[in-house]
């Protein structure tokens, strides 16, 4: 007999509406290579799919790639609900001779991404679904292309009201600060 699955089922539903639904972003630019970034003024709502304007980005070396470069675009965190869905664009430049790599190629470990609450000083990490699978984009399984923009959705529990922005890191590469929490 199969039992049902009211939670696994609702996170389903927020996870679905929370990746359609857009993304307050500002017009400032992100991170510098030395890390820093500043967050601004709404400019409009970012895609759950990449496209629009990020609210914060940056160039970075990648770590296991020699000559190689990627590209950071924090697209926006919404929360909803208990969850938040934050989108990240990628778009790496190969060096010559190399055209594809995967997500773990590129950065050359686990890319773990976290959201940190400078409030409440605690570090969030993706959620689980019901079958217990990370809410994140597989590191084997996303191939990177060459000058082409990839949008990663991670689901993670949502900070509380009382936290309106927090910094975004992202493997390695330097942290994204000040990301507004769109609620």
């Amino acid at each position: 007999m199969r039992r049902a699955r009211p939670a696994a089922a609702v996170a389903c539903a927020a996870f679905i509406i929370g990746a359609a639904a857009g993304c307050s972003v500002s017009e400032e630019p992100g991170p510098s290579e030395d890390g820093k970034s500043a967050a601004g003024k709404p400019a409009g709502p970012a895609a759950a799919d990449g496209t629009g304007k990020p609210v914060a980005q940056g160039t970075f070396d990648s770590p296991h790639v020699e000559g190689a470069t990627v590209d950071i675009a924090v697209m926006g965190l919404k929360a909803q609900g208990r969850l938040a869905t934050l989108t990240v664009r990628l778009t790496p430049h190969m060096p010559p001779g190399e055209r594809n790599a995967s997500l773990i190629r590129l950065h050359g470990a686990h890319v773990a991404t976290f959201l940190i609450d400078p409030v409440n000083l605690k570090r969030y990490v993706p959620v689980k679904d019901s079958s217990g699978r990370v809410m994140q984009p597989s590191d084997l399984g996303t191939r990177l292309t060459h000058g082409h923009a990839t949008a990663l959705v991670y689901t993670f529990a949502a900070p509380p009201e009382n936290v309106p922005a927090v910094n975004v890191q992202v493997g390695v590469w330097p942290t994204f600060r000040n990301i507004p929490v769109e609620r």
